[in-house]
């Protein structure tokens, strides 16, 4: 019997599409990389829905006896929602306070290959990370190479002036999950926060409560 190893991370956050891609690939490393959070004893935070790479990661991580919430927008339940998802689902007002929650119950987020919903989930946390609202670790699986035009946008904006180099380093990306949790424990922030975190306040993290998305 496999001896499971501990991580510094109690929750992750995974962030992924509701379709599974045209590749088996994709399909693969979202159940290796549920997989590989059960083997860590990793729980994990997402976004609710048991369709395309979204219902594989969390039914791998449910499958080996971790916990599994899913936070969904109330709207968004009888189209994403297709069967019996699995674990707690908490059901919030809308896409702000989904993200809001997502991250504030996680200590880390990886996002699998996704569109739209998934490129502006991880942009927000790299954004957020890079104004000091958090130090959590960002992680891209990058599945085949999936991720490879976005990260050679995000070099062309630092090489433009628009990124700074040492908030580069804020994306942590590997090819398969267990050396990207790997490489996410071992990450320290390199950039300069533009505001602190004790300072900063964002208003749609401020509604009725406080949300405390800090370490």
């Amino acid at each position: 019997m496999e001896m499971k190893q501990s991580s510094k991370f109690k929750r992750v956050c995974v962030f992924c599409g509701s379709s599974q891609g045209k590749k088996s690939s994709y399909k693969d490393a979202a159940i290796e990389l549920g997989k590989e959070l059960v083997s860590r004893n990793i729980d994990l935070v997402y976004g609710g829905g048991s369709i395309g790479l979204m219902g594989l990661v969390s039914q791998a991580v449910y499958s080996g006896g971790r916990h599994v919430l899913g936070v969904i927008p109330k709207s968004l339940m009888p189209r994403e929602i297709t069967g019996e998802t699995v674990g707690e689902v908490k059901a919030v007002a809308d896409m702000h306070e989904r993200k809001a929650e997502m991250a504030r119950r996680s200590d880390a987020f990886i996002a699998l290959p996704g569109g739209y919903g998934t490129l502006e989930e991880l942009l927000e946390v790299i954004a957020w990370a890079q104004l000091g609202i958090h130090d959590k670790p960002v992680g891209m699986l990058n599945v085949d190479g999936y991720y490879n035009p976005l990260l050679e946008f995000i070099d062309k904006a630092v090489e433009e002036g628009f990124i700074r180099p040492n908030a580069r380093h804020i994306i942590v990306s590997a090819p398969c999950a267990r050396d990207l949790i790997k490489r996410m424990e071992e990450y320290c922030p390199r950039h300069e926060r533009v505001a602190s975190k004790l300072s900063w306040e964002m208003e749609q993290l401020a509604s009725s409560t406080n949300y405390d998305i800090s370490r």
